[in-house]
């Protein structure tokens, strides 16, 4: 067959589909008012919380049951700093603190606020070794014990992994979900774009002062640009009268588009020191003149990767297992995106059910 009967079979495919595919288009357009009513009703944070302390931005958030707690161990959860936290509750079927809840755990959230100008000069000391302590002596003081359970997830787990390290007194179990703690692994495009030769943090952070949100969004767009800025709206297209895939989509660019700056010191320090010179890992890392000694993690440790992570290779989290003092320390790893393992549907059929059961056999008993 020549290229030119190809051409014309192609032709007259297209030509025979055409009426079919017009219809098609007539029909989803005319449900264009169905999918703004859904646009605008869709709610974000599917537990009721509220707010039981409050320094500067940040708002420390515990989920209201009503119930009595089954274990007497609290758990916390720590999200990273550029989106927002509710990501963890993001609708109903789709909460993993939901899980923690139900079966029976005092369950708290960090909201670290909105940095504004005046926020540039926070610092990893003050994020690691001020809030995230007085969050957890607050919980502590709260529910009367001396340990708490946290859970990091992302640039939250590695700073989880931190505070654990200053302060393993204070916590009975640590849970990471797609944490960064060896940044060796360069695989990543977010590797390759925070390489000290094409990208001066000291530079960038002096002209904008805090990390602006814009560019965050932008270039976490860029690392998938197919996926994020093509296939995510065909499909969309191809489900514009399925209401729950309607609601979903409107909840995670809800989510998505919902970026908020960090602030300008606690950034240039995360990428210098951690992601560019690796100094977590190395055991080189200084928090407030303390150096932070990964052999200090005793605590049992869960390490939940995802395999299919574009943001978080699997390399950059594995190795935290290998360099802690635990003798607890398993890893799990996942086949899901960095999303996923948070708002996926099989991550809440087969991956937190295990986790929770992991968790309240190493919690104390209410």
């Amino acid at each position: 067959m020549t290229t030119f009967d190809t051409f014309t079979q192609m032709w007259s495919r297209s030509l025979a589909e055409a009426p079919q595919r017009w219809a098609e288009f007539v029909n989803k357009t005319a449900n264009l008012p169905k999918v703004a009513a859904i646009a605008r009703k869709v709610r974000v944070g599917a537990t009721h919380a509220r707010a039981v302390y409050r320094e500067d931005k940040l708002r420390l958030l515990q989920y209201a049951t009503g119930a009595r707690p089954r274990y007497a161990t609290p758990t916390v959860f720590v999200f990273a700093l550029v989106n927002r936290p509710y990501i963890l509750d993001l609708r109903e079927g789709k909460s993993v603190v939901r899980h923690f809840i139900d079966a029976g755990f005092d369950t708290y959230n960090v909201d670290w606020g909105v940095p504004s100008d005046g926020d540039r000069f926070l610092s990893m000391e003050d994020y690691v070794d001020r809030y995230m302590n007085n969050i957890v002596d607050t919980v502590r003081d709260r529910c009367n014990v001396d340990r708490v359970n946290l859970i990091g997830y992302c640039m939250g787990g590695s700073m989880s992994a931190m505070y654990t390290a200053l302060h393993p007194d204070k916590i009975r179990n640590l849970i990471l979900m797609a944490a960064p703690v060896d940044w060796s692994d360069r695989s990543a495009l977010l590797a390759l774009w925070s390489d000290p030769r094409y990208f001066d943090v000291d530079q960038f952070i002096e002209v904008f002062g805090n990390a602006p949100a814009e560019w965050l969004q932008s270039s976490f767009l860029l690392l998938k640009p197919v996926s994020n800025l093509v296939e995510k709206y065909v499909t969309f297209y191809e489900n514009m009268e399925d209401e729950k895939f309607l609601e979903d989509f409107f909840a995670m660019e809800t989510w998505l588009n919902d970026n908020i700056p960090v602030a300008g010191e606690m950034f240039r320090q995360f990428v210098k020191y951690c992601i560019q010179e690796n100094r977590l890992i190395k055991g080189e890392l200084e928090i407030g003149g303390r150096r932070v000694d990964l052999q200090r993690v005793t605590c049992p440790v869960m390490n939940l990767v995802a395999q299919h992570d574009h943001l978080v290779p699997c390399g950059q989290s594995l190795p935290f297992n290998a360099a802690i003092g635990s003798k607890d320390a398993q890893a799990i790893e996942f086949p899901a995106g960095h999303i996923g393992l948070s708002v996926g549907s099989r991550a809440h059929r087969d991956l937190w059910p295990k986790v929770v059961s992991w968790l309240g056999e190493r919690s104390d008993a209410g």
